[in-house]
């Protein structure tokens, strides 16, 4: 009789943990938003317990600076115009164009930048090592001027 229940149990864990996950299926899209005058945008497409996809839409001057992320991976794919990466002294890690990209691990340090004349739109993947990490960008050079809000000020002490 034990084993019995034990099992009813078991597969009523079971069903509950798809269950679970079900629920949080999403679906996105992703359209160019309009343009604000702003150098740099944001277009946030989907965030689950482990991954987050945003588009950033790059102007002149809305390069960022050297900087790295904790408790996760990054990953970077040119939709539209071309990006050149770079590392620490301003090392090439690579020039993008579309349907081209880069994975950075965490705590890879890296700058990019727009190339060309056409606005850059570069999806970002990031991916947390769990679903208790934190992730957090940390500047190594002074923010850029576009960057206003408070979550992209965190320096390394």
């Amino acid at each position: 009789m034990d084993e019995v229940r034990t099992d009813r149990i078991q597969a009523e864990a079971k069903e509950a943990f798809h269950r679970d996950a079900e629920a949080k299926i999403a679906t996105f899209r992703y359209e160019k938003p309009a343009d604000s005058g702003a150098v740099k945008q944001f277009a946030s497409l989907v965030r689950g317990d482990l991954v987050r996809l945003s588009v950033q839409i790059v102007k002149e001057g809305g390069e960022n600076n050297l900087h790295y992320h904790t408790g996760g991976d990054n990953c970077w794919l040119v939709l539209k115009g071309g990006a050149r990466f770079y590392g620490v002294g301003d090392k090439l890690l690579g020039e993008f164009g579309p349907n081209e990209g880069i994975l950075l691990p965490g705590g890879a340090r890296y700058w990019f930048e727009k190339t060309g004349d056409e606005d850059l739109e570069i999806l970002q993947i990031v991916c947390k090592e769990t679903r208790q990490a934190q992730t957090q960008r940390i500047n190594l050079e002074r923010h850029k001027d576009w960057m206003a809000r408070d979550d992209l000020k965190v320096y390394e002490k």
